[in-house]
């Protein structure tokens, strides 16, 4: 592999625009918020563990890992083995490692690496999981290319990547209430509805070096907050840049609008909106 154009972060040029915005405010804010943001996927969650199959003695490779709840859970589970979990994320990457101190788990890892072109041990895992974090990739071809070597022959690979926008009616609420209108995502640009197409997956893995690719479609609830409020201050805290695109005498309508139609999904369990995911699972070839 030609690394001479690879920065010294070790992030290669075709993702410098997300480390700079997952090691910078984002993923500070992530950082700070990251239990409301573990909270928005926690009824995906067990439909992912399960298809990971992971057991007690698989070594796990964890891609995207954010703050680390989805390796702390693997490392739990492969109790003889280990979770590497990696991020271009400092902060978030340091409230993983500050996590799993305080939660005494001790098999699992945290390293800050591209995962598209990190020199991962040769045939070093048996499993590689991501959830909702293998999306970002300015190059998906080589980045899944990388993770296949990365996979001990057979090794697995599980993902959970959001279905199109259409399905996933949160999004309309929060950009058409901010921004005032519903921008279509570009695709197959690096974001969260990069690899929502299933067939769209299935040959970028294929191409990779990946076999029995299996899509499987999940429909959950998201929540966003405990309150209206709560929810409110959370997604104004996120999304606020999306203001910042409208006038100043728009802005306080537009978060109104947001108060608003947050207000309309507030039940007993918090403020849900219905969300659809894709569980994709493949082996090394």
């Amino acid at each position: 592999m030609d690394r001479s154009d690879i920065d010294p972060r070790g992030v290669d040029p075709s993702n410098h625009a997300q480390a700079d915005a997952w090691d910078g405010a984002e993923g500070r804010y992530w950082a700070a918020h990251h239990r409301r943001f573990d909270a928005v996927l926690a009824d995906h969650q067990p439909a992912f563990a399960a298809a990971c199959g992971l057991g007690p003695d698989d070594d796990v490779l964890d891609i995207g890992c954010g703050t680390g709840a989805t390796t702390l859970a693997a490392a739990r589970t492969a109790e003889r083995g280990t979770a590497l979990g990696v991020d271009l994320s400092s902060p978030m990457l340091q409230v993983a490692r500050s996590l799993a101190r305080q939660q005494g788990v001790g098999n699992a890892r945290f390293e800050r690496a591209d995962a598209q072109v990190h020199p991962f041990a040769p045939a070093g895992f048996d499993a590689a999981i991501s959830r909702t974090g293998a999306m970002f990739f300015g190059d998906p071809d080589q980045a899944f290319a990388n993770i296949r070597r990365a996979l001990r022959p057979g090794g697995r690979l599980t993902l959970l990547t959001w279905q199109p926008s259409e399905r996933n009616p949160w999004f309309a609420a929060f950009t058409g209430a901010l921004l005032g209108t519903v921008p279509a995502p570009p695709p197959g640009s690096p974001g969260p509805f990069s690899m929502s197409e299933p067939e769209r997956v299935s040959r970028l893995l294929a191409r990779a070096g990946f076999c029995d690719v299996e899509v499987t479609g999940l429909a959950r609830p998201a929540t966003y907050g405990a309150t209206v409020e709560d929810a409110h201050d959370f997604l104004l805290g996120l999304l606020g840049w999306m203001l910042q695109q409208r006038r100043p005498a728009e802005r306080p309508r537009a978060a109104q609008a947001l108060r608003e139609t947050l207000a309309e999904h507030a039940g007993a369990r918090g403020v849900q909106f219905d969300s659809a995911t894709w569980i994709v699972s493949a082996r090394r070839g």
